[in-house]
């Protein structure tokens, strides 16, 4: 390992110098792939130097207690060591963790698709609900979203809802998100007052090159229609909605968003590559039962995998057992705490994998 550390501080030095090169400067191509470069190892480098300084001073205070010292000062000195050994130990942790291979996917812009399950209109509500976490978290995360198609309902619900999400780290941090999310309230519908239990389907995608799902124009059919829903006249006057079906897998995308059929193409297009990436890894992990094993819960989105319960104020994920009683701050797009509990977990779980 400290092989690997070695060489990877190595390189981050010959980056520093390259990086300042007037030469590899006025290359603007080469200069940013240098810079994208350093800034990945720049983290890691960081926590080896840490290590690198607690193990001089460890080492420093074994010195010093091989020699003839006062009793008082042996004391403040085994302390410290102590201190430095338990430094040291939390370190290491972190330099193995930092060393997991990265999913290739987690700097990706994702496509998230939420669908109304079952529970009917009050489904709708909560699947409009977690739109809204959705939006208020990537707003704190100063991430870009737009909406790619949406089918509402009339009390202000979503049946379906596709929306993208733009900026750094955008899959990695919202990947686990995946699965069924229950809800356990008194709908706005019910006038007995009892509580229902709804669910709402979260997908999560990340956005996929050209390069990585090749597209023929013979498996596409394109079909164009009026938008439905508010927007003005042009709404239901011009042709600028979008369906496109994949003939060989018969996905089916949509989209109306925009008032240019030229813009709802393209972006149907986006989260068409995204669905076929998708499929394909999918299949992939079918084929490969340790990946499955190596995910946080298994993957499928038919995996109930959160419940949040209003009358008890509780949101519990079911797939690590963590639980807070802070539903509306969730629900307001205060996720961090819980999507670092899942990164945690599933840190831990590659790591004892690997050891």
């Amino acid at each position: 390992m400290f092989a690997k550390l070695n060489s990877l501080a190595d390189r981050y030095e010959e980056l520093t110098k390259l990086i300042g090169d007037p030469e590899v400067i006025a290359d603007r191509a080469r200069w940013q792939q240098y810079v994208k470069a350093h800034a990945e190892l720049e983290e890691i480098v960081g926590v080896f130097r840490e290590y690198q300084k607690v193990e001089r001073e460890a080492r420093e205070a074994r010195e010093l207690l091989a020699e003839k010292l006062e009793p008082d000062f042996r004391e403040l000195v085994e302390a410290e060591l102590k201190a430095l050994k338990a430094r040291l130990e939390e370190l290491e942790i972190k330099l193995k963790i930092l060393l997991l291979p990265r999913d290739p996917n987690d700097e990706k812009s994702v496509f998230v698709e939420i669908r109304a399950g079952t529970g009917g209109e009050e489904a709708a509500l909560f699947a409009a609900d977690l739109f809204r976490m959705y939006l208020k978290y990537a707003e704190q995360k100063g991430w870009k979203c737009e909406i790619v198609d949406s089918s509402p309902t009339d009390l202000g619900g979503f049946k379906e809802i596709v929306f993208v999400v733009e900026g750094k780290d955008a899959y990695s941090r919202l990947k686990f998100e995946s699965g069924v999310h229950r809800v356990q309230r008194i709908p706005t519908t019910e006038s007995g007052g009892r509580i229902h239990t709804s669910a709402a389907t979260v997908a999560v995608l990340p956005e996929a090159d050209e390069v990585e799902v090749e597209i023929k124009p013979e498996e596409l059919r394109i079909d164009v229609f009026c938008s439905t829903g508010p927007g003005g006249q042009s709404v239901n006057t011009t042709q600028s909605a979008v369906r496109i079906t994949h003939l060989p897998t018969g996905i089916v995308v949509t989209c109306q968003d925009e008032k240019s059929q030229h813009k709802n193409k393209d972006k149907a297009m986006r989260v068409l590559r995204a669905r076929l990436k998708d499929r394909m890894e999918e299949e992939q992990r079918q084929k490969v039962d340790s990946l499955r094993r190596s995910q946080v819960g298994t993957g499928d989105r038919s995996e109930r995998i959160r419940t949040y319960n209003f009358p008890q104020n509780r949101v519990t994920d079911h797939r690590i057992g963590y639980t807070t009683h802070r539903l509306e701050e969730i629900l307001m797009g205060d996720l961090d705490d819980l999507i670092e509990a899942l990164l945690t977990t599933d840190q831990a779980r590659r790591l004892k994998e690997v050891i």
